[in-house]
């Protein structure tokens, strides 16, 4: 049985395509384990009851930018994947003791879209066609010195909500 804990909101402040935007649905986490927490997703609305994803998911799994996502009837959620994009979500924590620098310089580098949620935890889009060589080795020893932690959001299906 779920306590009345308020709802925890996951926000995007700065979306990869807001100028994009037209919409905004809540993408409901408890199915992923993360109870009373919602990610605020930027949409462009479609035909009918889809939209396409104009953010990179920092918690959604499944999900990246660009992918078509069915709405709920009442317009409030977004419910199942439709049509994937292609692209990828690579999503960052930085270690608290750790800086944000090193990561900031190698993205900036790398020219990909990305979203940052406070100054440790970042969404990157990777699209089909990037091959981010350098973005990847850097990840991968910062991880190995206990840096940051990463995760693809593809790890886990974006599954009807029930």
């Amino acid at each position: 049985m779920r306590d009345h804990r308020p709802t925890t909101f996951v926000v995007h402040d700065n979306p990869a395509r807001r100028a994009d935007a037209n919409y905004v649905a809540r993408i409901d986490l408890e199915r992923f384990g993360f109870e009373g927490e919602v990610e605020q997703v930027w949409l462009r609305r479609l035909d009918g009851d889809l939209a396409e994803l104009c953010c990179i998911p920092f918690v959604a799994y499944g999900l990246a930018l660009n992918d078509v996502v069915r709405i709920s009837p009442d317009g409030s959620h977004a419910t199942d994947l439709v049509t994937a994009s292609g692209h990828r979500a690579l999503r960052i924590l930085i270690a608290p003791e750790h800086a944000p620098g090193p990561l900031e310089a190698v993205l900036a580098a790398s020219g990909l879209a990305h979203e940052w949620r406070g100054g440790r935890h970042v969404a990157i889009d990777v699209p089909p066609e990037a091959q981010p060589a350098e973005l990847g080795e850097f990840v991968v020893g910062a991880a190995a010195a206990g840096h940051l932690h990463w995760e693809w959001s593809q790890v886990e299906a974006f599954h009807p909500e029930q």
